[in-house]
């Protein structure tokens, strides 16, 4: 199955895990996704752990830091990124004091790293069990990444404007921007309603002239979307009347989880540009 009618709308890279990223009109696909995606990520020193927007009890304000690189990433050797605080304070990740201002930032110490420790986790919140035992999960991270990357799960992320416009229709009292989900890779699927990438699991997706991306699973949604960040409002309805209204299978997790968007493996590497048409074939 094919639809020439689909193309990238927009491609974004988030060169500090769980900070704001940059919208970009054209990007290499590497093994590793989007070239210079989720590059760094600060580490809880205290913990152990990875510092991620799962855990807004411990990290409330992590959503209104922004990271970008000084200079486009071209080769293996990545540019500094450039890390505004939410003061608008900015910092470069390769001066020598970047430790020491976020830690003094976010009240807690960390350090900026540019690979996961071995068997590394992340803390996520869930609010239905709030005050119990078990409001605080341990999860792996990078499930279907190569080792010692941050990715949550998988090295590419894709949404459809189809999707995006299924939410507002489920609930027009939200803003269902395609910032609150933070893919790497929003498709235009044009007049297209409905959560259209649930059929896209288990079949290969082709941009442009060369990459291609196989679809391995549905992307399960915690608490990140409801979240503020930048001028979006905290809602916790985002979930409760949108994305609770999409529970499908989840191959990964052995179950059906709410879900927006799909999880992605690189076949293909290459360049992809806004505009580049996709096809979806089996």
């Amino acid at each position: 199955m094919s639809n020439t009618t689909q193309k990238v709308a927009t491609i974004w890279r988030y060169p500090v895990k769980s900070m704001m990223g940059e919208e970009l009109n054209a990007s290499e696909i590497t093994p590793h996704g989007v070239h210079g995606d989720r590059a760094f990520a600060l580490l809880d020193i205290e913990t152990g752990k990875i510092v991620s927007a799962k855990n807004p009890r411990k990290w409330p304000d992590i959503f209104f830091y922004h990271a970008a690189y000084v200079t486009p990433p071209l080769g293996a050797q990545l540019p500094p990124t450039r890390i505004t605080l939410p003061c608008g304070k900015s910092l470069l990740s390769d001066d020598s004091n970047a430790n020491a201002e976020l830690s003094a930032a976010l009240n807690r110490p960390v350090e900026l790293c540019v690979a996961a420790p071995e068997e590394s986790t992340l803390e996520q919140y869930w609010p239905e069990f709030a005050g119990q035992a078990n409001e605080i999960s341990q999860e792996a991270v990078a499930g279907d990444a190569p080792k010692g990357t941050f990715f949550d799960y998988a090295t590419i992320h894709l949404l459809t404007t189809a999707s995006l416009t299924k939410l507002n229709e489920l609930y027009p009292q939200g803003r269902f921007e395609s910032r609150r989900f933070r893919p790497n890779i929003v498709i235009d699927t044009g007049d297209q309603n409905g959560f259209v990438e649930n059929d896209w699991v288990g079949k290969t997706v082709r941009i442009g002239d060369s990459v291609r991306l196989y679809i391995t699973d549905p992307c399960p949604r915690c608490i990140m979307p409801t979240l503020a960040q930048g001028d979006l409002p905290r809602d916790l309805d985002v979930m409760n009347k949108g994305i609770l209204q999409n529970r499908v299978m989840v191959p990964f997790a052995g179950r059906a989880l709410p879900s927006i968007g799909v999880y992605a493996r690189v076949i293909a590497g290459g360049t992809i540009r806004h505009g580049d048409a996709i096809i979806v074939e089996r």
